[in-house]
């Protein structure tokens, strides 16, 4: 489901879209709410770091005795970002232990270079996108009462050729995208989130 929150920029109103770190915890909450449960899921709540709720649709389910993957698809709202209209994906599984561990798969990008919020060898997924998935996973094993944890691989097909058109290969992120975000939302035509990444850009020469 779209952003309803609306921006005015140069006497236009401008819609909010999300991050792909919401979208990502979006898809993982779908996969393991299927998964305890075993019932298909049309939509999800989840809520974002500023303690709001939103609402995303789900796509591409399919559920296994062990696994459930699903998908959301990336609405960047009325900013000019890359990653607008790809899937992000998250398989779920059951751990032995109560620790969710987070994994990238296809088309997210290895950290390569020092510097930046990952450590080199992780993937691309950022720790506000990694708190985020956890603390909303969390929520779902309360509110079924499971004591288990989740292990989770987030993946976005096309990945890696849309990188390419990032600033990911100037950073240092190898093979595909990083999973983003501090708030959950994209602002239409940010300056600010164009000038940050300029700035890591200029340090890391």
């Amino acid at each position: 489901m779209g952003n309803k929150r609306y921006a005015v920029k140069g006497g236009k109103k401008l819609r909010y879209g999300y991050t792909t770190g919401s979208c990502a915890a979006a898809a993982s909450v779908a996969a393991a709410e299927m998964l305890i449960t075993e019932k298909i899921l049309e939509n999800v709540r989840i809520v974002l770091p500023d303690g709001e709720s939103a609402i995303f649709d789900i796509e591409d389910k399919e559920l296994h005795n062990s696994w459930v993957r699903c998908s959301v698809l990336k609405d960047s709202g009325d900013d000019p970002d890359v990653t607008s209209g790809m899937k992000i994906f998250a398989k779920v599984s059951i751990t032995n232990g109560v620790k969710t561990t987070i994994d990238g798969g296809e088309g997210i990008g290895r950290i390569t270079a020092n510097g930046l919020q990952c450590k080199v060898g992780e993937y691309a997924i950022n720790p506000v996108p990694r708190r985020m998935i956890i603390d909303n996973l969390n929520k779902v094993a309360a509110d079924h009462s499971f004591t288990h944890g989740f292990a989770v691989e987030i993946s976005a097909p096309r990945g890696e050729t849309i990188a390419l058109k990032t600033f990911n290969p100037r950073l240092g992120i190898k093979g595909g995208i990083s999973i983003l975000g501090t708030t959950g939302l994209v602002e239409p035509m940010s300056e600010k989130a164009l000038i940050d990444t300029i700035k890591i850009s200029v340090d890391k020469r």
